[in-house]
């Protein structure tokens, strides 16, 4: 077994001054935890891998593809390997659980 806490996930992704932190990895999936400000941009990509976004905290839009919802604690959003999308109008800061399977490269 392997457990996290939140709380010291986001010490650890603040301590390397990177919105991104991959806490978890194994042979189908990888996981890590994202973090946009309220107003930042979201840089992101298409991935090569699906993923799937649960929202601990914050409000946001995000675009996937064509379509657009918004988003806050407790969502769950699914994007597919290839299909550009993105965090937008981030009006409360954004912290979010990222799953990808398989694990990102």
């Amino acid at each position: 077994m392997k457990a996290f806490r939140l709380d010291e996930l986001e010490a650890e992704r603040a301590a390397n001054e990177g919105a991104y932190l991959q806490f978890l990895r194994e042979r189908n999936m990888s996981v890590g935890l994202y973090a946009l400000n309220a107003g930042e941009h979201d840089p992101q990509k298409p991935h090569n891998q699906d993923e799937v976004y649960f929202v601990v905290s914050g409000r946001a839009s995000i675009t996937v593809g064509p379509e657009t919802t918004e988003v806050a604690r407790g969502s769950v959003v699914y994007v597919p390997a290839g299909v550009a999308h993105r965090f937008h109008h981030i009006s409360e800061d954004l912290r979010v659980l990222v799953v990808f399977s398989p694990p990102e490269a």
